[in-house]
């Protein structure tokens, strides 16, 4: 995108444009807005200005924070009103320390009841997921060398599921040996290959939490407490 093509863009009354900022593997990680200065900016640097609504300034992503946005291409909508803008992120793009600003608030699911997912503390298991999943998807689109959630990628599904797999089961062993220590031991190996898993299938911990969410509402959850030989809703 040229400095002259800014001329196709439609500013609003305030002179800003809402700008979608999209990951290279196509996931939405946030909006912002720019006013003309900000979007020339953007152009000439190769990274993301904004226009600060509340501070009424100039800001460029990452400035602090080091959570940089390399720009890969700028388009504009049929209406020239909305930007959609393809980054490389270094880094979570969302403040709070989430890898989108839309971890972790979702409202609901097509053919679901809504399930408003409130903030999470501190130290709060979704949190805590959350923050390990960051960092997988992290090392997914931005590799680095001798790191093992790559060496699973690139290796591919198969060797992802074998994984999981073969935590499953030396979490069983665990289990029969009762030793508490290593059932902790493995099942956070377990955990974190199926967080994994999860980040194959572009699914995150809030698409699952907001499954069981789904059930319990939906009074579900019965058939994991029921007779035996009932078969969970899986």
């Amino acid at each position: 995108m040229d400095i002259q093509d800014v001329s196709m863009v439609k500013f609003d009354e305030k002179g800003l444009v809402p700008a979608i900022i999209q990951e290279e593997n196509g996931q939405v990680l946030m909006l912002a807005y720019m006013n003309e200065e900000s979007l020339k900016k953007t152009i000439e640097t190769g990274y993301t200005w904004f226009y600060s609504r509340s501070r009424e300034k100039l800001w460029q992503k990452g400035e602090s924070s080091g959570n940089v946005q390399q720009v890969k291409e700028i388009s504009y909508d049929c209406d020239g009103d909305t930007l959609l803008v393809r980054v490389h992120q270094t880094g979570v793009a969302c403040h709070t320390g989430t890898y989108s600003c839309f971890s972790g608030r979702r409202l609901g699911a097509h053919g679901k009841d809504v399930a408003v997912i409130p903030m999470e503390p501190e130290t709060s298991l979704l949190k805590v997921l959350n923050d390990l999943y960051n960092v997988i998807q992290d090392r997914r689109l931005h590799p680095v060398e001798g790191s093992y959630t790559n060496y699973l990628f690139e290796k591919g599904q198969d060797k992802i599921l074998k994984k999981v797999g073969e935590e499953a089961v030396e979490t069983v062993i665990a289990s029969k040996n009762m030793n508490k220590q290593d059932v902790l031991y493995e099942m956070g190996d377990l955990w974190y290959h199926c967080l994994v898993l999860l980040a194959f299938h572009n699914l995150t911990p809030e698409d699952l939490f907001t499954e069981l969410m789904s059930r319990r509402k939906g009074g579900n959850y019965h058939k994991f407490t029921g007779k035996t030989g009932e078969r969970p809703d899986m």
